[in-house]
This record gives structure tokens, C-alpha cells and sequence, in this order.
């Protein structure tokens, strides 16, 4: 494959960016181990919350999605703020995985485990796929990576594919929300989106909201980093029509 190849991330059909980092410690392996298997996403099948959360059918739990849930941090908040919604995250950084584990256990005794929340490690789009069309009340995409050379536009989560996917994933009034601290995406993202109007939304009033984060949208690590580093922070929510 050339750097070249056009496309989105629903048509290259690979993921980009870092598997690992550090060695896991002890702790998280042992999550890794023992929990993950626990709260995995099946590997096949169709992705609903009677199989997930075992719910009788028709009990309407709500489902939130996040895409790339990085730590955890927003995944976690949400899903104990929610514990009657269901909450899925995707996430290929085995690391970032590992430090989610620590929060759904209960952050060693800090707090009660949380049982609402299923986890896959590898592609989102994957389970995206298989989450039946309008079943999600939410969808997250928060801090992507920007890749922000022009080659690379094609990588990112915010691009025609993807959101056509999200669109059909989520119900009606369902609501996409995108987080970024990075110029460069957000002008991408913005210019995308515009291409979106028939599905989405935009739930902004005036620049505060955006320019703020909402209530009930918990920080997450690489907000609190971007803005450690004096970068400006945006914030988008987009009801599905």
C-alpha cells in the first residue's frame, strides 16, 4: 500500500498508528488477562445490548460508541454518570486498553466496578459494522490522531465513509459528538461535516458552545495534555435528523 492510496478508513481497510508502548505493569497485565476476556465484544456476530449486557429484547438500553477511547478517561466517566446506558469502546493501543481496564474495575478500590461497559481492542469500524442501523444513542470520536499531512487526510476518522457509517448506526435524534485540540483537523472535520448536513445537526448556538466543554462530557488524558501545552480545545455535538 502507497501513502498515497485514496480512500478513507472504511475502504483501506488497515489500522495506522501504535499497537504498544510501554511494558504493561503486572496490574494491567493481569487485566488484560483476566477481565478483558470478561467484557470483550464477540469476535463475530451482531453487536446489540441483549448480547452484550444480557437484556431482554425490546428493554431499549441505550448504546453509546466510542471510537478510539485513548485511557478510557471519557468512556469510564460516562458509563458511571449512565449505568443503565451500555457504553462500547474500541481502541488498538493495547496500553490504552489496559489503563481503561483499571478505570472499569474500579480504579484499585476507588470506586465500585463498572458492569456497563464492553470493550474491543482492535478496529472500531469493525464493530461499527456490526451494531444494527439505528440502534446508538451516542457516538464519540474524541482527540484523534490528526495525521495532519495533507497525504495522510485519507486516515482519518473524520472523513465520508466513516460518518456515513456513524449516521446509520445512530437513531434518529441519536447524537455524534467530536472532540479535537488540533487546527489543522479541525478545519478538515469542519469542511467535512458541511458535506453532512442532510444526516447531522449541528447543536451550537454560538461560539461557547464550542468553545467549552459540555456538561456530562468527562476530560479525557490527551484534552488535559493539549491544554497543559496552552493548546485551545474544541468541542462538537451533532444531533442525527
Amino acid at each position: 500500500m502507497t501513502a498515497y492510496k485514496s480512500g478513507d478508513p472504511t475502504t483501506l481497510n488497515r489500522l495506522y498508528g501504535r499497537a504498544k508502548g510501554k511494558p504493561l505493569r503486572a496490574g494491567q497485565q493481569d487485566l488484560i488477562d483476566t477481565l478483558l476476556p470478561q467484557i470483550a465484544v464477540p469476535a463475530e456476530g451482531p453487536v446489540t445490548a441483549p448480547l452484550l449486557f444480557g437484556d431482554a429484547e425490546g428493554t431499549g438500553r441505550p448504546l453509546h460508541f466510542e471510537i478510539g477511547f485513548g485511557g478510557g478517561e471519557h468512556m469510564a466517566g460516562r458509563a458511571d454518570m449512565l449505568p443503565d446506558h451500555g457504553f462500547i469502546g474500541a481502541e488498538p493501543f493495547i496500553n490504552g486498553v489496559a489503563q481503561a481496564l483499571v478505570h472499569v474495575s474500579g480504579d484499585h478500590g476507588r470506586s465500585l466496578p463498572l458492569a456497563n461497559v464492553r470493550i474491543h481492542h482492535g478496529d472500531a469500524l469493525e464493530v461499527l459494522r456490526r451494531i444494527p442501523d439505528g440502534a446508538l444513542s451516542f457516538a464519540y470520536l474524541l482527540h484523534p490522531d490528526p495525521w495532519p499531512k495533507a497525504r495522510h487526510a485519507k486516515r482519518r476518522m473524520m472523513n465520508d465513509g466513516p460518518l456515513d457509517l456513524i449516521a446509520a448506526k445512530l437513531k434518529p435524534g441519536g447524537e455524534f459528538r467530536f472532540g479535537t485540540d488540533h487546527p489543522v483537523y479541525l478545519a478538515h472535520a469542519l469542511m467535512v461535516m458541511r458535506r453532512h448536513r442532510h444526516q447531522f445537526e449541528w447543536l451550537a448556538q454560538s461560539a461557547q458552545d464550542f468553545l467549552v466543554r459540555p456538561g456530562g462530557w468527562p476530560e479525557t488524558r490527551y484534552e488535559a495534555k493539549a491544554r497543559a501545552q496552552g493548546h485551545e480545545v474544541w468541542y462538537f455535538r451533532y444531533r442525527r435528523k
